[in-house]
């Protein structure tokens, strides 16, 4: 067991991670006194984040599920080796804009890789890493989409490759994350993002704390 705590935010488009965690860094070195290294995948190293440009930018063809799987798995392991163990090992909180569950639900339940396929290539990214908590931001894709339109001002068809795909893509996405946190109760803590942001906050702050992330 690693010293630090290691938290990773999850969900569809939309869904207001990015907003989240940031408040959740502010919260946790304000009011607990935690040392938070806050990340997000793809990325969160240097050789990572050059990965992340050629996975969501727009320009550099449509990849199928396979390849994007291979290159997630290539930025997983360069963050998670720069970044994430040694910031555990360091006794930090490490709070992370998607993790592992979004290759398993974008790229195999929506992109329909097999499942064993996302598995080994999991493994070989990061071995027996896995997050001491997972919450999973939760609400309806058309309203995510439309967040998402909001945010960039403009249609998704300029956003990036994934904000991009169709409704019935995302609704797959949203069945794969309650479909995860149903097999992972230990894990997974599901929060309903249609809440307002305070309540989205006090119910993250509530599942951190009793996952041993306030000490």
């Amino acid at each position: 067991m690693s010293a630090g705590t290691f938290v990773t935010l999850e969900g569809g488009e939309g869904a207001g991670k990015s907003t989240l965690i940031r408040r959740l860094a502010a919260l946790f070195a304000d009011r607990h006194g935690r040392t938070v290294v806050q990340t997000r995948e793809p990325g969160g190293s240097p050789g990572a984040e050059a990965i992340r440009a050629v996975l969501l930018g727009g320009t550099t063809g449509d990849f199928d599920a396979t390849t994007e799987a291979l290159l997630f798995a290539a930025a997983r392991r360069d963050h998670v080796r720069a970044t994430i163990r040694p910031a555990l090992k360091a006794g930090r909180l490490v709070l992370c804009d998607r993790f592992i569950d979004s290759t398993r639900a974008y790229q195999g339940a929506a992109g329909d890789l097999p499942a064993s396929v996302v598995r080994r290539l999991e493994t070989l990214a990061i071995g027996r890493l896995r997050p001491h908590l997972t919450l999973i931001l939760d609400l309806p894709p058309e309203i995510g989409m439309a967040r998402a339109a909001d945010r960039h001002g403009a249609t998704l068809a300029t956003s990036d490759r994934f904000e991009a795909k169709s409704l019935a893509f995302h609704e797959k996405v949203r069945s794969a994350f309650l479909d995860i946190a149903r097999a992972e109760p230990a894990r997974c803590r599901v929060v309903d993002a249609t809440q307002p942001p305070d309540i989205v906050l006090a119910a993250a702050e509530a599942a951190i704390l009793a996952a041993g992330g306030g000490r």
